[in-house]
């Protein structure tokens, strides 16, 4: 592999200014070892070319990932598992632990480990890695420690963007001319706004809370019994949270990140890729608290059809644009609170099992991210045996902890009165 970054990527990258890393962990009940794990990691790093890459800078000063024949190993590093829940704090840690991407590959492991007990947390920088990425490599790791001889086999990364969307939009004069128009709009308007960084007090925070199996069920029933989604379910719940809490100061916004390979077929289900395009989500009202399941049904019918309209492929080609402007839109998303409230992502069912030959996956806890921008509010959700989980990720700079502690347990009650109430009534 020998290309430049997309500009999604070097977003995501943030240009190596600042770390952004995602961490996906697995608790483990069974006797792991050193020699399992490392094997299993040489085999994920041989499949995917994103980790075998390392960033160099182009003569524009464009990073760009240059296939290293003779890249290091993904990193292990042992730790003595002391608790359940110490794997939130090495969390925390691992989100600032910034990646040298010119040197190392863009992945580790950091296993907390004990005699019956371990997790894993598997870490990667943002800019190779979204949430379906995630699933896979986790899948795969899992897969490889209970059948170390398993073959995983590689596939090639594309090239560039060309390669990824159709000759229809790449030959586009009129694509072509958007594309310089809003590249040089967004470079005058950046010029004129001279965006600074904003000064940051206090440190990141991780919330996590999960809802038993029988919670979980019923949640989802009841969303399909009112002809809805989970997600919008979610959203409705978060943004009534937010406007409960932080009452004038809430812009009544969610974004809803979609995976892009529901828009480009050449980006395999099973492959890394960091780029993902996002809808964006309002209330109708402000006191949509008292018709929830309507306003959840009004959010999903704007789910579906702003998803529908996304061109992804018109997107990613006309953002390659804007790599002489990504240096002010960073700048830009560490200054400005931006229009939003929360980033709400929604992983669903994860296609990974519970049980193995020779252990058993106790828990798998949705990702985490350290955002550096502004507004770092974001809401990673998945269900896993049964429970959905959740973990919601800020700073205390631009949202205190003690208000997040309250908006997320105000969206829990919102999303589990009724239903709870239901099912009581049922019963």
């Amino acid at each position: 592999m020998n290309r430049q970054m997309i500009v999604g990527e070097r977003i995501m990258y943030a240009d190596g200014l600042a770390p952004v890393n995602c961490v996906f962990v697995a608790t483990v009940e069974g006797n792991l070892s050193g020699p399992q794990i490392t094997n299993a990691l040489a085999k994920i790093q041989n499949r995917h070319p994103l980790l075998r890459v390392n960033v160099e800078r182009t003569t524009t000063n464009v990073p760009s990932f240059i296939t290293n024949p003779n890249i290091s190993p993904i990193r292990l590093d042992i730790i003595e598992r002391t608790s359940d829940v110490q794997w939130e704090e090495i969390s925390l840690a691992e989100w600032e632990r910034q990646f040298d991407m010119t040197r190392e590959p863009a992945a580790r492991l950091v296993w907390l480990r004990s005699e019956t007990v371990s997790d894993l947390l598997l870490v990667c920088p943002h800019c190779v890695c979204d949430g379906s990425g995630f699933v896979t490599l986790m899948r795969e790791l899992l897969l490889l420690l209970d059948n170390p001889d398993k073959v995983l086999e590689p596939y090639e990364g594309f090239q560039s963007v060309d390669s990824l969307v159709p000759a229809s939009i790449r030959e586009s004069r009129i694509i072509h001319w958007k594309g310089k128009l809003f590249s040089s709009l967004a470079k005058g308007l950046f010029a004129v706004l001279n965006p600074k960084p904003a000064p940051r007090e206090g440190d990141y925070y991780l919330l996590t809370d999960s809802l038993d199996e029988e919670t979980t069920a019923n949640v989802v029933k009841k969303c399909k019994a009112e002809k809805t989604t989970v997600q919008a379910a979610l959203c409705t719940a978060s943004l009534l949270a937010h406007q409960s809490v932080m009452g004038k100061a809430s812009r009544n916004k969610v974004i809803s990140p979609v995976d892009i390979r529901r828009y480009l077929p050449d980006i395999g289900r099973d492959h890394l890729f960091a780029f993902a395009p996002i809808v964006e989500l309002s209330l109708s009202r402000k006191d949509a608290q008292n018709d929830f399941w309507q306003e959840s049904r009004r959010m999903k019918q704007l789910l579906v059809e702003k998803a529908e309209s996304v061109n992804a492929a018109e997107m990613i080609f006309i953002t390659e644009y804007f790599h002489s402007s990504t240096n002010a839109l960073l700048r830009h998303m560490r200054s400005t609170k931006g229009s939003h409230d929360i980033t709400i992502s929604n992983m669903g069912v994860l296609d990974i099992p519970v049980s193995y030959n020779n252990f058993r996956v106790r828990a798998i806890h949705s990702p985490s991210v350290g955002f550096p921008w502004r507004n770092p509010n974001t809401l990673v959700v998945s269900t896993f045996a049964g429970k959905m989980d959740f973990s919601f990720c800020s700073h205390e700079s631009f949202l205190p902890m003690i208000d997040a502690e309250k908006i997320c347990r105000e969206a829990m009650w919102v999303l589990c009165e009724n239903t709870l109430t239901t099912a009581t009534q049922q019963a």
